[in-house]
């Protein structure tokens, strides 16, 4: 069995000994005699499996015990929805600062629940710096600040804290969830999809502060009312459990690898490998602000876009597959989650190198 490098942005490669263990229980989960994909949500094979994950999920990231851990559906989209349904009554008002394609449509979900503040815009620049706090336009009435940590599409992310005061700082961490170190504590509500860092898709975890729980507008639908599904322990309707099963398997490999600061330390290795040999190189560019650019989404262009199909079509060759850039920017980007090895990344530079040499 030959295993590609891939670099797509989500649905994105997951570890391969969670797969492998995957595999291997697939039609009988420790002795139960059933798949996890057939087991009740309310029996007690997959309870004891969601509180581990759950467990595991507040070990990695330092919840605090005030704050709620919630496996929920819809993807970071409906989290789009979610959130404000269950945050901006508070107010009805509340700051979005927006950084690239995914904070942008997160405030335009928004305004249809209430009014939606632009604290501060990287559009000018075509997104590729984060805008200082300094330049932020914040209101002391909203409801909360959203930011999105990390911009799949543009590669830019935040290496530094936004400061809110009292308002609850919200966070889409979608492309960079359990990628490095938080400080929970810091944030009032933290989302992500799970198919990019932590699993399958079909997953979303939520950690929300307590007292931010109970606020729901009256048209918030009950399955996605976060008192009700913290109440009942994420089960108020059936939930993924397949994908937190998958999820729960990830955060088991996570701490076997030493915890997120070593997950963080691997993360920077790789993608100092790429950027190195992005600022060398006279072929290749990266348009982002060095302070800012991702750990996780590395996009870049060629000198001459008219060899941008001969340059996937080469990669795809040599076992590296989903390079080609976001439709609204062209160009390449390669996705480097948790669970691409360095050596993904070193087959990348090396065939960019041979690339180079052939066309430059």
């Amino acid at each position: 069995m030959t295993r590609v490098f891939n670099f797509s942005p989500g649905p994105a490669t997951l570890p391969e000994s969670v797969l492998r263990q995957a595999a291997g229980e697939m039609l009988d989960w420790h002795g139960s005699g059933m798949s996890v994909m057939e087991m009740s949500h309310r029996g007690k094979e997959f309870i004891a499996i969601h509180a581990e994950a759950e467990q595991l999920a507040r070990e990695l990231m330092g919840v605090p015990a005030n704050y709620k851990v919630l496996f929920m559906q819809g993807g970071a989209i409906g989290e789009n929805a979610i959130v404000p349904m269950n945050l901006i009554g508070a107010t009805g008002k509340a700051d979005y600062v927006i950084t690239g394609d995914w904070s942008k449509k997160s405030a335009t979900e928004a305004k249809k629940y209430g009014t939606i503040n632009t604290a501060a815009s990287g559009e000018g620049g075509k997104f590729t710096a984060i805008p200082k706090q300094s330049e932020w336009k914040l209101d002391a009435g909203a409801s909360y600040v959203h930011i999105c940590s990390n911009e799949t599409i543009g590669g830019v992310q935040y290496h530094w804290l936004p400061d809110t005061g009292k308002v609850p700082l919200v966070a889409d961490m979608s492309s960079d969830i359990m990628s490095r170190p938080v400080d929970v504590a810091r944030y009032g509500l933290i989302y992500a999809g799970a198919q990019k860092n932590m699993g399958p898709s079909g997953l979303t975890l939520v950690i929300v502060r307590d007292d931010l729980l109970g606020h729901a507008i009256p048209a918030c639908p009950s399955a996605f009312n976060y008192k009700l599904q913290a109440e009942a322990d994420s089960m108020f309707n059936t939930p993924p459990t397949y994908a937190i099963y998958i999820a729960g398997l990830v955060f088991k490999h996570f701490k076997q690898q030493g915890g997120l600061k070593a997950v963080e330390e691997h993360n920077r290795a790789k993608a100092k490998v790429l950027y190195d040999y992005l600022d060398e190189s006279k072929f290749y560019s990266n348009p982002v602000a060095k302070e800012d650019r991702s750990l996780m989404n590395v996009p870049f262009k060629l000198k001459d876009d008219s060899l941008d199909e001969a340059f996937l079509k080469g990669a795809q060759a040599k076992g590296m597959i989903q390079l080609k850039g976001h439709r609204s920017v062209g160009g390449m980007r390669a996705s480097i989650y948790n669970a691409m090895p360095i050596e993904g990344v070193k087959a990348l530079v090396a065939y960019m190198k041979e690339f180079e040499a052939q066309h430059g």
